[in-house]
């Protein structure tokens, strides 16, 4: 991928003020100065940049924020929403990067640093923050994770009696993911169950009651979901004079990988800006792929008519990662699109090595062929971590996990135990968020069943009697434990008094409840010791932080990927092979790339194949997938998979086709293989002359 370019002598200088945007190529440069400069104080229309994978995405974006603070903006000014806080932080750094070039003589651009730049959810906690008086907030309101919020629906559907009803009422996580779909797609509640939860229609009555109550919850205990940060930023700029005076804070909005948005992210771009003055929105319709999140393709692919006049395009279509090859047989899979964009990817990197479609008889072949290319491309200098297997499901890699170990291969897979979900990890973070909200009372169960001696029954009395007064720490004093827990409990009262009292500053305060909780740690866990280093990298990252409240928030919001026992990062392995889902891989890449079971039923999933645009989507996986490669990439067909107990026939084998999206006029665009190879057979040796003779008279005998 094209990076920022390194500081270019006479950079700002009054022979070229633009010298910085002199390794952009054309498309590039056009997308980053559209619209700039074009009068005093004018603002630039909105702009659309398809960009292609590969295609230097970041760079274009990180050098349109540059050039428009070189130009007279004020980074104040600027908003610029990501999906992750390391690529917010990525593109900052990028910005500051240029900005110090063109500096040279200019001092007024020293120290310009991007105040708003994030993901969507940390500015839109941001945002409420600063506007909770005004819009009916607690302006210390925690933020629950997924987990915690399944916790506090499962509390309401409880209270409610529905897990009573006699009928296969929806689990808690099932309701939530219910509820997170209708407000991320703004989409009924009748269409989403519908359409993604039909065994559950017959509970839509019940469902709004359930899910008007887990409103109220959250609101009586000043609690937030992730959803929540998107939809309370909805309606707050809903209301027209919030709407304005929000917008006119940001001169310039842009949006990073725009495809990925939903309906409700969409809709908070519109009501910042709704004429598109100084919108740029970044992003690559073939590579949306996650509407299983509630993103929908149709934001990017409407975006231009939206206004009036549209949005201008410009579409960067050099790839700066791949083989021409690699991207001639992506071209093709994706051009069979029904809708989108028209690119053609492109690069310099020429190859006489196209990608191979290898035929294998199972699954068993499969892992076989993939760990000897692996080895093999290791002897020629291509590290493991240079080389990535992907899948479209988990599961697909199962025998391929079972390979690796026995050949004592080191592997990571992207997936496993988020560092949140760990229950060490959310016991002490429990502490913390009642710690800064008492109401808070799915952290408050969690924390107060820490103690031994102390259940259910006993937590919800006390938080009861908290929830009542004012004065927490007298609250804790008055209230009635068992005797069993009364030592553990004096260890605790000392605990709150010194936390809610401030006596301890941050972050030593989270030391002092790790110390607290160590002696809980040991007693609920039989691998303490490991888990000991899991809070000990918390406590690291909760030095970063200047309080509770900005650890608690941004921690929520993007959280760790992994815990260290359960990572699966080889410890004393330097090298290793990577595993992922297509979905984990987007945004990646490697020099070698092999992706498994490309045929129907895989590649599309035999679960998305309902309506023409699952199968589109489907599309865009193989192209996603196809795109991490640099240099080879192999996609495997295995011809029959063994399928285990199928009610009615038991277990066999069932024989596969080839994925739809790569049909035989693609053929030309591939070298296709089979593994193992036939044997080549021994070369004939001429017959003796007697055999000679003796055939010549059979023969002769029908003359």
């Amino acid at each position: 991928m094209q990076t920022v370019a390194d500081p270019v002598p006479g950079v700002g200088s009054d022979a070229d003020p633009h010298a910085y945007l002199t390794r952009l190529n054309p498309e590039q440069r056009a997308a980053v100065e559209h619209g700039v400069g074009v009068g005093a104080g004018a603002v630039p229309g909105p702009l659309l940049v398809i960009a292609g994978a590969g295609s230097g995405k970041t760079n274009v974006l990180a050098h349109r924020v540059a050039h428009l603070v070189a130009r007279g903006a004020d980074p104040g000014h600027i908003l610029l929403l990501t999906f992750s806080r390391r690529a917010a932080d990525e593109m900052a750094r990028r910005v500051e990067r240029i900005v110090r070039q063109v500096a040279a003589g200019r001092p007024q651009l020293a120290g310009a640093e991007l105040a708003w730049a994030g993901t969507f959810h940390s500015i839109g906690a941001r945002l409420l923050r600063e506007y909770a008086p005004r819009i009916g907030l607690d302006p210390a309101f925690t933020i629950h994770d997924r987990e915690d919020s399944a916790d506090l629906m499962n509390l309401v559907r409880h209270e409610l009696g529905l897990a009573d009803t006699g009928k296969r009422f929806p689990r808690k996580q099932t309701c939530l993911a219910i509820y997170s779909a209708a407000v991320n797609t703004l989409a009924p509640l009748a269409d989403v169950l519908a359409q993604r939860y039909p065994w559950c229609a017959d509970f839509e009555d019940e469902l709004k009651r359930l899910f008007r109550a887990y409103v109220e919850a959250k609101q009586a205990q000043h609690v937030l979901d992730y959803d929540d940060l998107l939809l309370y930023w909805s309606h707050m700029v809903e209301a027209p004079a919030l709407a304005a005076e929000i917008g006119a804070r940001f001169r310039h909005v842009l949006v990073d990988e725009y495809q990925d948005t939903n309906a409700l992210q969409a809709s908070i771009v519109r009501a910042l800006k709704p004429d598109g003055a100084g919108v740029t929105v970044v992003g690559d319709d073939a590579q949306s792929i996650y509407a299983f999140r509630g993103a929908t393709v149709r934001n990017i692919l409407d975006f231009p008519g939206q206004f009036a006049p549209p949005a201008r395009i410009v579409t960067l279509e050099r790839n700066y990662r791949s083989t021409q090859p690699i991207l001639a047989a992506a071209n093709g899979v994706i051009a069979r699109a029904t809708e989108g964009y028209v690119k053609a990817l492109w690069s310099e990197r020429e190859s006489a090595e196209r990608p191979q479609l290898v035929s294998v008889r199972d699954e068993a072949d499969q892992a076989a062929f993939v760990v000897e290319q692996v080895l093999a491309r290791r002897e020629t200098g291509i590290a493991l971590k240079q080389q990535a297997v992907l899948f479209r499901a988990a599961h697909h890699s199962a025998a391929m996990e079972i390979e690796l170990v026995r050949r004592n291969i080191p592997f990571v897979k992207f997936g496993g135990l988020k560092f949140l979900e760990a229950a060490h990890v959310k016991d002490v973070l429990a502490v913390l968020r009642w710690i800064e909200n008492p109401r808070d009372r799915v952290a408050g169960f969690r924390m107060l069943q820490l103690m031994s001696g102390v259940g259910p029954k006993t937590a919800a009395q006390v938080l009861d009697q908290v929830a009542s007064v004012q004065d927490v720490a007298m609250a804790l004093r008055e209230a009635r434990v068992p005797a069993a827990a009364a030592p553990a409990w004096q260890d605790f009262l000392a605990l709150v008094e010194a936390l809610h009292g401030r006596e301890v500053p941050w972050p030593a305060e989270f030391e002092t409840i790790a110390g607290w909780y160590g002696a809980h740690l040991e007693r609920l866990y039989e691998d303490a010791a490991v888990r000991e280093g899991d809070l000990a990298q918390l406590a690291q990252i909760a030095r970063t932080y200047p309080s509770r409240q900005r650890f608690l928030t941004e921690l929520t919001l993007d959280p760790p990927d992994a815990t260290s026992d359960e990572a699966g990062v080889p410890l004393r392995d330097e090298d290793y092979l990577i595993l992922s889902t297509i979905h984990s891989a987007k945004g990646q890449e490697w020099k070698a790339v092999t992706l498994l079971n490309a045929v129907d039923g895989c590649i599309p999933s035999d679960l998305a194949t309902g309506t023409p645009q699952e199968i589109e989507e489907e599309r865009r996986l193989l192209y996603v997938a196809m795109t991490r490669a640099k240099d080879h990439l192999q996609i495997v067909v295995p011809q029959r998979f063994y399928v285990t107990q199928q009610t009615g026939y038991g277990d066999r084998h069932v024989y596969a086709g080839r994925t739809r999206f790569i049909p035989p006029g693609m053929a030309a665009l591939f070298d296709s293989r089979a593994w193992p190879e036939a044997p080549a057979a021994p070369a004939a040796s001429p017959p003796p002359p007697e055999v000679v003779e003796v055939l010549s008279k059979m023969k002769a005998m029908w003359n």
